[in-house]
């Protein structure tokens, strides 16, 4: 990576946390944080063992890390049970009657789960699996929509020694059947379908298209949600519910799993390549999750948190099940969209369930600052009391309106960076400590060492870009990539000896603050220099009428490549050819003229997962005007991509 890949985004504000808070918090000063974290980094072995203690062991480990090269074993030979850890420990410690989960449907009915009303019932799945054979490591695929089923078959698995596979219940028949070829499953659980914005997705029709290509298929057990028509395959099919009624033992012993035994196996996808399976194992896992739960969020006994996410990523495994479960906490799960039927799904789901910590996307947040703020102003969301972002920057004006409305500038917001590789936050504020700056992750979690590097591997200066990386292994880290150890060498080592490669372009300021800047592969180089498309974006949403915004690369005769920016205007403000003006003459302005965008398209919306992430993919190749754009199937609104092509600007 060139030297001239700099930083041009200033942002000056700072908010420190409030004296109440700190008071109460786990974490109460900055002095506090570094203090802990000299002394991680000091002796990190020493740090995560003590920290270790607070999880229940069956034998307690022989060493805490075990390097070989790249590959990394941590308290091995120690015997442990993830779902023991998440249910029984809690149990034996008084929460028996506490809310573990508490589920809501896109239809407003809702479900409560208390730790031993989910025990009991983890406990007989777990005798219905025990039941077709299935030994400690083999394959079990979940491909669910959002319902408790889904939090009751993954604690399943884990209390049996079996690996659970989940896949996104917005993917393809076709990503299915990669996922499950590639990880071998022995049995698939899966649903009639899933509710989505009122309409019917048909989870079981993408398994019957899959199921004669994935031979290693023994069985398919399907949840009744939907009551839709399906096709039940004899010999092959079974019901849930039937299932679990032949069940009449609700007693289950947790499994002794060795401390580097696989618990699960995530894929996830880059811009080339087949997916990439993601191994994590038991207990370095657990202990991370566990760890970053309890301080990031600040949690306490009567918080009631939500994250947003769906299962199908790693912020639903970490933060919505394994993370909260471990800690002791309630947490929620909602099946369907923020914005159905209205724009205020959220802030009535936060009302309703006083919700205290709640933790979403940039991209939740940009779209629900596109209708205004009458909708957030029309619910008591006072409960609140911490915000968090994940899954990709966050714009400062995003980060603003967030603090301002909806924390109604008094909730701390832990801007989180992380990947489905770390397994747990790395970069973060904890709210009773960091001072915060908008669109900054800030600073180390204790025990993570993070740097920004040059193309030659030297350190880069204050502000400038280069590539984040990661210099010494930390509990959550993955294992390796499933069956493909090549692999894993090759993508996460083989550039810097010794040191993990994120994949992320990022800055360091002078007070040692984190920003991120974007996904290596979404650099765009303009006349020779490399321009962030984060960045671009952040200046972009920092002009008042503007809700969201995308930028990709499209080929240029002189500069090599140009800027093309898609802009998602706020409810009301219309579209001008004065405005497009403003905005590019803004984004000059304040950024220089390299980074002005040659093209700007209005947009009602971007084309999005159902997760929330842009695809800047298919948004390349309409820029490009490339009629191929590839999969659709994820989407959560296909139909925006046709206007889309249509409005292109040629």
């Amino acid at each position: 990576m060139p030297e001239d890949f700099n930083s041009v985004l200033k942002e000056k504000r700072v908010f420190k946390p409030s004296k109440e808070f700190s008071k109460n918090a786990h974490i109460k000063s900055l002095q506090e944080y570094k203090k802990i974290y000299e002394k991680s980094i000091r002796d990190p072995e020493k740090f995560w063992a003590e920290k270790a203690t607070n999880l229940h062991w069956f034998k307690k480990w022989k060493k805490v890390l075990r390097k070989n090269n790249d590959n990394y074993k941590w308290f091995e030979h120690g015997k442990i049970n993830v779902c023991y850890n998440c249910l029984d420990k809690n149990i034996a410690e008084g929460k028996s009657n506490k809310i573990a989960l508490i589920w809501e449907a896109e239809d407003g009915q809702t479900k409560t789960y208390t730790y031993s009303q989910l025990l009991k019932e983890v406990s007989k799945f777990s005798n219905v699996l025990k039941n077709y054979n299935l030994k400690k490591g083999d394959r079990v695929c979940l491909y669910l929509p959002m319902i408790p089923e889904l939090a009751i078959a993954m604690l399943s698995c884990a209390r049996i020694g079996l690996i659970h596979s989940i896949v996104f219940g917005g993917f393809s028949s076709e990503s299915l059947k990669d996922r499950i070829q590639d990880c071998g499953a022995k049995l698939v659980i899966t649903s009639d379908g899933s509710f989505r914005n009122g309409k019917i997705i048909p989870l079981k029709q993408n398994v019957d298209k899959t199921i004669e290509d994935c031979h290693s298929v023994k069985k398919v057990i399907v949840v009744q949600r939907c009551k839709n028509k399906i096709t039940m395959r004899k010999n092959t099919d079974v019901w849930w519910h039937e299932e679990m009624s032949k069940t009449t033992k609700d007693e289950c012993g947790a499994e002794e799993m060795d401390s580097e035994d696989p618990l699960f196996i995530l894929y996830t996808s880059g811009t080339t390549g087949k997916p990439k399976g993601v191994l994590h194992t038991q207990a370095g896992y657990l202990l991370y999750v566990y760890q970053t739960f309890k301080w990031i969020f600040d949690i306490k006994d009567n918080d009631v948190y939500w994250c947003t996410a769906d299962i199908g990523w790693i912020t639903g495994h970490s933060y919505i099940i394994y993370g909260p479960l471990a800690n002791g906490a309630t947490s929620l799960m909602y099946e369907g969209s923020p914005m159905y039927p209205n724009p205020d799904r959220f802030w009535r789901i936060v009302e309703k369930h006083k919700i205290s910590i709640f933790y979403t996307a940039p991209t939740a947040i940009r779209a629900l600052m596109k209708h205004g703020d009458k909708w957030p102003k029309s619910c008591n969301i006072k409960s609140l009391r911490l915000l968090g972002t994940v899954g990709e920057s966050i714009n400062p004006e995003a980060w603003m309106w967030y603090y301002n409305i909806i924390g109604n500038k008094k909730c701390p917001i832990v801007d989180t960076w992380w990947q489905t590789e770390t397994g747990g936050i790395l970069i973060t504020p904890l709210p009773g400590a960091t001072p915060l700056k908008p669109g900054s992750a800030t600073l180390p979690f204790p025990g993570i060492v993070p740097d920004v590097v040059r193309e030659d591997g030297s350190k880069t200066n204050i502000d400038e870009g280069g590539y984040l990386v990661i210099r010494k292994p930390w509990p959550g880290m993955l294992r390796t990539v499933w069956r493909n150890p090549k692999r894993y060498e090759e993508t996460y080592f083989s550039k810097f000896k010794n040191i993990y490669l994120a994949g992320d372009s990022a800055r360091k300021d002078k007070d040692g603050y984190f920003w991120i800047l974007g996904r290596l592969d979404d650099v765009i180089k303009v006349a020779g220099h490399r321009i962030g498309s984060a960045e671009v974006e952040s200046h972009i949403v920092s002009y008042k009428p503007v809700a969201e915004a995308a930028v990709v690369p499209i080929p240029d005769k002189i500069k090599g490549q140009a800027i093309y920016a898609f802009v998602v205007l706020k409810k009301g403000v219309k579209a001008t050819g004065d405005l497009k003006k403003d905005i590019i003459s803004h984004v000059a302005n304040n950024m220089g003229h390299i980074a002005k965008p040659e093209k700007l398209q209005f947009a009602d919306d971007l084309p999005k997962t159902r997760s929330g992430k842009i695809m800047r993919r298919i948004l390349k190749a309409i820029a490009e005007g490339n009629k191929d754009i590839g999969s659709t199937t994820t989407l959560a609104d296909p139909d925006v991509v046709k206007k889309l092509q249509k409005e292109r600007i040629k």
